[in-house]
């Protein structure tokens, strides 16, 4: 699966033949009230592919920017997120239908469970046998998972009948998840890194090295005459990634558009990847259990 670097708004072709964006617009911890203006400013700028999540709180207003950006939904891919509270064949059915509500589509481009609940791994895959019910009646154009880990993988595609499309992850020069990314790639789904610029290494305590100030990356950015961000988001892309940044600033939101006039070398892939940690910045998905992290989402 490769990224056309080359096309005025850069694509990949999913397992299933759905084009989608190859970068997008991500809204995790976006409050409500800032979310439309970003997702209107992004659009208005070039961005066509826009992340959220049910347990973000905010797909009402992704829509409201959706439609406040006078850009024709057909030409925006949509990408939102089912919560483990919403697990199961008949509550991810109707996970959906909240989410389709407050998005105001019709059609969700690509629809993910958030999160793997191994600890009640029946209900996981009830949840997505109701995506693949979902698929077959073209109600989303393309399926897929997230956080989740090569055993799990493979407990899920021996029990179901859709390849997923996508796996989104934590992936950023200090945790790329390289084995997570080669199991993907073996099953033919496309890796899509959440946190792409290391955003979660730096709001983790100061202890805690943060990638925006590592020496490697700002000297390579500072040969091209680029930002750290925007290296990091041409790594991934580079490397046949998927990225989803996230921010409300609109210099930020444009810098990390601005990722295609400029090429890293192999030797500058290869120094990226050899700050590689091993340390997680997000939550182990087999912590999250219905327990821990199990909230209602509200109706639309």
């Amino acid at each position: 699966m490769t990224i056309d670097l080359t096309a005025q708004t850069p694509s990949v072709t999913l397992n299933n033949g759905v084009t989608m964006p190859a970068l997008g617009l991500g809204v995790f911890q976006t409050p409500p009230e800032e979310t439309s203006a970003a997702v209107a400013e992004a659009l208005r700028i070039g961005y066509r592919h826009i992340d959220t999540a049910a347990s973000y709180g905010n797909e009402r207003e992704v829509g409201e920017g959706l439609r406040a950006s006078g850009v024709d939904r057909s030409e925006v891919f949509v990408e939102t997120k089912l919560w483990i509270s919403d697990y199961g064949y008949d509550q991810a059915l109707h996970g959906f239908e909240k989410s389709a509500a407050k998005l105001g589509v019709d059609q969700i481009d690509l629809l993910l469970l958030h999160q793997p609940l191994t600890s009640d791994f029946e209900r996981t895959l009830g949840a997505y046998r109701a995506l693949e019910a979902l698929l077959a009646d073209g109600r989303v154009r393309a399926i897929g998972i997230s956080n989740v880990m090569p055993d799990v993988l493979e407990r899920l595609l021996g029990a179901t009948s859709v390849v997923p499309a996508v796996n989104q992850v934590e992936a950023h020069p200090y945790f790329a998840q390289r084995d997570v990314q080669e199991a993907n790639t073996r099953h033919g789904i496309l890796t899509q890194a959440w946190s792409p610029i290391g955003g979660i290494t730096s709001y983790r305590g100061e202890s805690t090295r943060s990638t925006f100030d590592d020496s490697v990356i700002r000297e390579i950015a500072e040969t091209h005459g680029r930002t750290p961000a925007q290296v990091m988001l041409r790594w991934g892309l580079q490397q046949g990634r998927s990225v989803i940044p996230k921010s409300v600033r609109p210099e930020r939101i444009a810098e990390n558009l601005d990722v295609f006039g400029f090429a890293l070398s192999d030797e500058e892939l290869a120094r990226i990847d050899a700050l590689e940690t091993g340390e997680r910045g997000g939550p182990d998905p087999d912590a999250i259990t219905l327990e821990s992290a199990g909230r209602e989402i509200p109706e639309a």
